[in-house]
């Protein structure tokens, strides 16, 4: 799931377009889906491209467009472990989990900026 935090009050929206011609045109009259409230959640569910625009000719002309590239989910492959692993493995240190903590934040950060030059 990715996000769009933009001003809805001005009428500036975001829309899922259904061609990369539609995206590198800035056609934004026929949109698949108008994103309105201001901070969306899109899932990107499914695998494939999506192309997102500000919903004005305007806006999308000056670069407020993004196009994604959905790919498959790889399956996480399932370890069998025995009572023995299972008792053996330790809780982590609270350092080591501050750390993840950390990197988590850190991606979310990251994907919040990737995102963050749709807003509007």
């Amino acid at each position: 799931m990715t996000g769009f935090l933009y001003s809805a009050a001005q009428e500036n929206h975001i829309v899922e377009l259904r061609s990369k011609e539609a995206l590198e045109s800035c056609d934004v009259s026929n949109p698949i889906r108008m994103y309105t409230d201001g901070i969306d959640n899109v899932m990107l569910d499914g695998e494939g491209p999506r192309y997102f625009a500000s919903s004005t000719v305007d806006g999308c002309k000056s670069g407020l467009k993004l196009h994604v590239d959905v790919l498959p989910q790889i399956p996480k492959p399932i370890k069998a472990q025995s009572t023995a692993d299972m008792v053996a493995a330790a809780p982590l240190p609270s350092g080591s989990a501050r750390a993840v903590e950390a990197t988590l934040l850190l991606w979310s950060c990251v994907v919040v900026a990737m995102v963050g030059y749709l807003v509007i």
